[in-house]
Order: structure tokens, then sequence, then C-alpha cells
């Protein structure tokens, strides 16, 4: 058995060895899979493998990382992506540790972004039933969408029920038939001790043999060599190094998705996972760049990893520590960045996505601080970051994830990867008056570390509101808000209702005052009705005679104006009206701009009372995705949320979108309720469609809006 503590380690890192110039001996691979998949403990049993760093927590030359139960604490925490690099052959692999739930998707796309290839880890029991379960699966589909080249590793084959065939067939109903194994599992007394490699022509039992001659195949079919395909048709033994350089080649087209099964507690399977990522995955040059603009739109030349070409970097996550201040993690595209250097940072996001990105554009010219390789908690200093890489650069004061870095003598934006759509709403205000004044800071830089967060301030509500992917993002960033040294309490979501009046009616206003010297006097009579939903508002002048002087026609269209803000049964906006001023009174002395606008909204109120209102509230229209076997339990429900059916659409083989109109009060806490009943994988997006008359029965529970 091997030493968990990796006694067979091929390279011990270096500072030396992190900061290597060379672009083709890097390797950026970021882990993909459930919370329970095993990817921190592959990560962590990687870096002990090859020496990045040892029981007592320090890299080879001495630097000091923390102690390993720190390392293990770090990389537990399910809300972060964090980067831990590890030598192997002279090669730089930066493994990108990505969190397992679906809340934090977010970070699992930045990951997918830095990358150049992917691990997607399935752990070694996830198909007892015969197929994976939608986490898993849904985990599978971010790193496949992404296009990125790809392996499977099977984790956890110490685990009582693992089931290397079952699990290989069920990702391979996943992801096609190009899932093969490229090595047998060696065992004794029912342990598994090793692995062999299929391509090697040792295989010795028949199911060994028979597993070979697959692969062969497999590989053989995929390869863009003739003269190898004839000599396999023709009977012809095909060499060991052909195949593997065909596998390597059809691994870097995304042809092919190799089986590495790995035992992170015993070390078997840990140096052929290494060679295959060195082997199989591309450099950075080998593979293609996000589409690069210019800060005005325009499409730039494409970029290449090549450390003297244009500066063209992107921000693929932010921190916030109040000693420290901001830290950006980048990985560089092209060109080298280095300490002190001055920079444009482009953040174009809604220029993409529109404004329903939740962030602003912006640019700024800024300098860099000190920068340096991430390791996990720690990091170690870089004397510089070169093309294909990727490391962290301080006192950036403007840059938000996703943002661009290049030169502003060159300035450039990459597109943002798309961020999970935040559906839930929180709702969040200062604990104190102290916490108020540093709210606002507070909430930008949320906003800045997480473009999964949106932070709404409704003018309309007065609330803050927080728009999260779920209960676990909402309380990551209720943590984050302490971090930064604001206490806020979480209030009910207000949902922006509005007024109407259910039928025209007549309303006299008078607003007559005396208190000594001038005072106040106003007649008007107004008609009012209702218009159609959407319609907004008309006002005209139907006086005749001059009862009502000119110059305080607009007084009392103010005033109307203004009572229809405040509304006129629960203090909700009244909408779409015309109103008709048709007579009125005035003095010569004690008539006044503000004595029209009071009378006004007083006969507002008053063809209000006599004719009565209903209450509207907004619809959206929604559309959420689940599986084929929950489209009616889906149904159900959104009928019991009085949502209105308008039709399904199939998304691929085994998944429906269902379409409906649904009241927004019925939409607050659904994200969770979705969740909970698919069992984490259900996903919804929705927009405003138009407001709808509330039923009477619970129109009546609705309080007076407090302003």
């Amino acid at each position: 058995m091997a030493d968990r503590t990796g006694q067979r380690a091929t390279h011990r890192a270096t500072q030396h060895d992190l900061c290597m110039a060379e672009p083709d001996r890097i390797r950026n691979v970021v882990l993909v899979g459930p919370p329970t998949g095993g990817k921190t403990s592959l990560v962590e049993a990687l870096a002990l493998h090859t020496g990045a760093v040892t029981r007592a927590g320090r890299v080879e030359d001495g630097t000091t990382l923390s102690d390993f139960e720190e390392f293990e604490r770090v990389h537990q925490r399910s809300a972060a992506m964090s980067v831990v690099p590890v030598v192997h052959g002279g090669t730089k692999i930066n493994l990108i540790d990505t969190p397992g739930y679906v809340d934090f998707a977010g970070e699992v796309r930045a990951g997918l972004r830095a990358a150049d290839a992917a691990l997607l880890v399935v752990p070694a029991n996830a198909a007892t039933d015969g197929s994976l379960d939608e986490a898993t699966r849904q985990m599978m589909r971010e790193g496949v969408e992404a296009a990125v080249p790809s392996a499977v590793v099977v984790t956890k084959l110490d685990h009582a029920r693992a089931d290397l065939d079952l699990v290989v067939a069920a990702v391979s109903e996943e992801l096609g038939d190009r899932v093969l194994p490229l090595f047998a599992l060696t065992t004794e007394h029912a342990e598994v001790t090793g692995l062999t490699h299929l391509l090697a022509h040792e295989a010795a039992s028949e199911e060994a043999r028979a597993a070979h001659a697959r692969l062969v195949e497999a590989i053989v079919e995929e390869a863009e060599d003739e003269q190898l395909m004839d000599d396999y048709l023709e009977g012809a033994e095909v060499g060991e190094e052909a195949l593997v350089a065909d596998v390597a080649e059809a691994m870097r087209h995304g042809l092919f998705h190799p089986v590495v099964p790995v035992c992170a507690a015993t070390g078997v399977g840990l140096t052929e996972l290494l060679d295959l990522v060195v082997a199989g995955f591309p450099a950075p040059a080998s593979h293609p760049s996000p589409e690069v603009f210019t800060p005005a739109g325009k499409t730039a030349p494409p970029l290449t990893a090549d450390p003297s070409g244009p500066l063209v970097a992107q921000v693929i996550g932010t921190t916030s520590d109040p000693y420290v201040g901001r830290l950006s993690m980048v990985r560089v595209f092209s060109g080298t960045l280095r300490p002190d250097q001055n920079l444009h940072v482009s953040g174009h996001a809604s220029s993409f996505f529109g404004d329903a990105s939740g962030h602003e554009d912006h640019d700024a010219d800024e300098r860099t601080g000190a920068l340096s390789h991430p390791f996990g908690a720690a990091s170690v200093p870089a004397p510089e970051l070169v093309a294909g890489d990727i490391g962290c650069v301080s006192r950036l004061t403007t840059a938000e994830t996703g943002d661009t870095l290049s030169t502003p003598e060159e300035p450039r934006v990459l597109k943002p990867w798309t961020a999970p759509d935040p559906q839930l709403p929180v709702a969040v205000e200062a604990a104190t008056r102290s916490d108020e004044d540093k709210l606002s800071g507070a909430l930008a830089r949320l906003a800045a570390e997480d473009p999964s967060l949106r932070v709404e301030r409704n003018a309309e509500t007065h609330q803050v509101v927080l728009w999260v992917l779920g209960e676990a993002h909402a309380e990551l960033a209720l943590e984050r808000l302490r971090s930064h040294g604001v206490e806020v309490a979480v209030s009910d979501v207000v949902v922006p209702l509005r007024e109407r009046l259910t039928g025209a009616a007549k309303g006299h206003g008078r607003h007559v005052k005396q208190s000594g010297g001038h005072g106040q006097y106003a007649v008007c009579d107004v008609e009012v009705e209702p218009l159609p939903g959407g319609a907004g508002f008309e006002f005209a002048d139907r006086v005749v005679g001059g009862a009502v002087p000119r110059q305080f026609v607009a007084s009392v269209e103010k005033g109307v104006r203004a009572q229809m803000e405040l509304g006129v049964r629960l203090g909700y906006p009244l909408v779409d009206l015309r109103a008709n001023l048709t007579d009125g009174k005035a003095h010569s002395v004690d008539s006044s701009d503000m004595a029209f606008q009071a009378a006004g909204a007083l006969a507002l109120r008053e063809a209000a009372e006599s004719v009565g209102v209903v209450l509207l509230e907004p619809y959206d229209k929604v559309s959420v995705l689940v599986q084929d076997a929950l489209v009616g339990e889906t149904m159900s429900d959104l009928s019991a949320r009085r949502g209105r059916l308008l039709g399904t659409d199939q998304v691929g083989s085994d998944r429906t979108l269902v379409h409906a109109v649904v009241p927004q009060t019925e939409l607050v806490r659904y994200a969770v309720d979705l969740r909970a009943a698919t069992h984490g994988v259900g996903t919804f997006t929705r927009e405003f469609a138009h407001y709808e008359p509330m039923p009477e029965e619970l129109a009546a529970k609705v309080p007076r809006r407090t302003r």
C-alpha cells in the first residue's frame, strides 16, 4: 500500500518551480464534481504526493504556508474556489478546486474560465442504483458545457460500496460512448493496491484483455492517422507509443474522456493521474483563449499565450480583507504581469449581458501592487506572472471578478463567463446607525467579489435586496458582510403592489383654511376613470369659463399625481388613471399653487372612496427546468401558487422546460422550494410580465404600507 504522505513524490515544488516562465510547462486543471466527490481530498493528496506540502505544511524551500490542519480546513470550505500548484515531471500543474454545491456554481464557472482542462470527479459509490444522482450530473454538465478537454477521475476506491464498472457505465450515459478506462485495478485480498495500464500488452486477465481491445478500437476510430486505422483493420499490432500519442491528441480535442481510478487515502492512481494531466491535457498555448474586444466593443485580434505579447489577464476571483485590502486572483492569457505596473481595468459585463448582470460598466487606470502565486490559504511571492499562469495581484481597488486587466496603451476586454442567475431575494437592513454608514461600502465589496450576487436598492420599497442563488449563498453573503464589520438584519421582502380604481367616479376637493393673514383657498371637481393595464396617466382640463384660473390647472394635476403615488387604499401607487378637471373655484388673494395641489389630492381620494379600489400584484413569466419525471409535480406546484401554465418544451433527452405566469408574491421563496423538490438541481428564470388584480381574500390580509 502506498503511503499517503507520498514517499514516491517525483518532484518537490520550490519557489523557483512555482515561478517558471515557460507557458508550455504549465497545465491549468479545474476539478469539478459533487460536494461528496472527494475533490478536496484529491487535491490534498496530490499536493502531498508531489511534495508541494509536507505534513509540517511547508514548501520545500522553507516558505511557511500554515500547519497542515489549516491547509485542510481552508480547502474544505464549500464556498470558495482555491488554487494549489504542484510540480510533476518538470511541469507546473495549477489544481483549481471548486465547490460542489449548486449555490456556488459561479465559483465553478470561474474555475472553468481559468482552466484549460477539467477533471470530472465522481466517487466510486456514486452509481449504486445504476445511475448518477442529479447533483453529480449537473456538475458534470457544467464541465461539459464549458467545452474544455476533460478526464473522469473515479475517487474513493476504498469505499465499501465502490463499483468502478457501474460508475463508468453511468458516466457514459451522460457523456457518451467515448468514456473508457485507461487502467484496470490491481487488487490483493479484496483491496485495491495499484493500477495496470490498459494500453500495455501485459494485461493478464480476460476482462483486462477485453477492456484493452475496446480501448484500442475507440482510440483508432478517433485517430486522424489513416495508416493507424489501416494497420488495425489488417490485424497488425498497434504500437503502445502510437496509441498513447493518439489518446493525448483525442483528449486535447475533447473527443475522448479517459477514466482514471484514484484513491486519495492510499495513494493509488496519483502518479498515473499526474502523468495523464501532463501528457494529455493542453498547455495554455494549445487551448483557445476567450473572445477579446476593445472597450468600445470592437473585436480585437485573438490572444496567444505569449509572454512577450500584449498584456491581457482576467480576474477570476476577488477577496477583500480589512487589513490587506482587495486581492485579485487572475489568469494571464497574454503577456507578462509585473509588480508596480500601470494597468487598465475594464469591467463591461452589462455590455455583454445587459442590465441583468447587476454590475455597471467601468474603466479605470491603476498600478499593481505585489504579485504572488496562490497556494490554498497562503501564497508564495512572485516576481512576475507569465502568459498561461494563475496568480494574485494586490492593491487593485476597482477590479471586480470578471474584469479584464491590460495596458493603458492597448486596453482590452475579455468576454466574461456567464454567471448563474440569482433568483432568491433576501432583504437586509443595517442593525445600527453605525452599520448603516458602512453598509454601502460593504455591499460594493460584496458585489465586486461575487458576480453571482446582485445588489438591488429598490427605490419604491426602500429595501436593500441581495439576490442570491440559495440559502447557503445567502448565509455566505451575510457572513462576508460581517467580516467587513457590518451587522445586518434580514427582513421580509416587500413585493411592489399597485392600486387601481374599479370604475368611474367624481370627486370634490375643497381646501379652505383661514388663520390670519393670507389664507388657503382652492376648490376643484374632478372626474376619474380607470384605464387599461399599462396605459399610465392622462389628465385633461375640461373647465368652462375660467372657474379654475389657468395657472392653477397644472397645480391640480400635480396634486392628483402626488396622491396617486401615495395611494388611496393601502399606500401603494395608484396606476392607469384618466382624470378630467371639470369645475372649481378660486380666491383672488388666498388661492395658491399649494392650495390647488391639496384640493386635487382631496378630490381623488373622495372619488376613490365612492367607487372602490382593487389591489394589483405583479406577475412574472417563469421558465422552470426540471427532470422529466418531475414535470407533473412542478406543474401542480405552479398551479398551487396561483400560476397559469403556458406550455412545455423538451430540453435534451431527459429534461423539460415548464412555462407559466406566476404572482411575484408566490415566488419569493420559490428558489428554495424548487431546490428541495428537485433534489437540488431544478432551476428557473423569470422576467416581469404584467400586473393583475389580487384576489380580495388575499388583498384583505395585506397591511398598509409604511414609508
